[in-house]
């Protein structure tokens, strides 16, 4: 049932995750980890991985737009120029985790308890949001959601500043 689910999340695994904070804290003592959020936190214990675009171009779905639309072609424009730090900036911000699955792209997960099945990684063209908006990140479908920006600049700053600038779900 739903509660004995939400026991077990929040209080049976108290202990263990007690023990293992205790243990980090030894290796890294709290005060230093103070400065850091917990993306930049993520990047720092995991590091940074590469990012295979290909595999990311092809295991990508895309809503309300086709591979010819302006906004997928920038995307991907852009993704080719950021450095891998960046990708995976991206990447976090749209599927909550910097890196790819183990399996490439293809195996991507929805990150909801009620469906955690496959969740390809997903360019959402929404025409009702203004093309001065942030891009939104749905990270339980993976799925980025894009206004019709205007131009690849604009495309570009909006998508820096979101990955860079933005905390917690759908901050504009």
């Amino acid at each position: 049932s739903g509660i004995n689910a939400e026991w077990r999340l929040k209080n049976g695994t108290e202990q263990q995750t007690g023990a293992l904070q205790k243990g980090f804290y030894e290796v890294v003592p709290k005060h230093l980890l103070s400065a850091f959020d917990e993306k930049e936190l993520e990047l720092i214990v995991c590091g940074l991985g590469h990012v295979d675009i290909d595999d990311w171009r092809a295991n990508t779905k895309l809503k309300g737009c086709s591979p010819d639309s302006n906004i997928v072609k920038w995307f991907w424009k852009i993704v080719e120029e950021m450095d891998n730090e960046k990708r995976a900036r991206l990447l976090q911000f749209v599927t909550g985790s910097s890196r790819a699955p183990i399996s490439g792209f293809s195996g991507l997960r929805g990150s909801s308890t009620v469906n955690s099945g496959p969740r390809p990684f997903t360019i959402h063209l929404v025409n009702s949001m203004s093309g001065g908006s942030l891009p939104k990140a749905m990270t339980c479908f993976n799925r980025l959601d894009l206004p019709e920006y205007v131009s690849f600049e604009v495309m570009r700053n909006k998508i820096i500043t979101a990955i860079e600038e933005t905390m917690g779900f759908n901050v504009e």
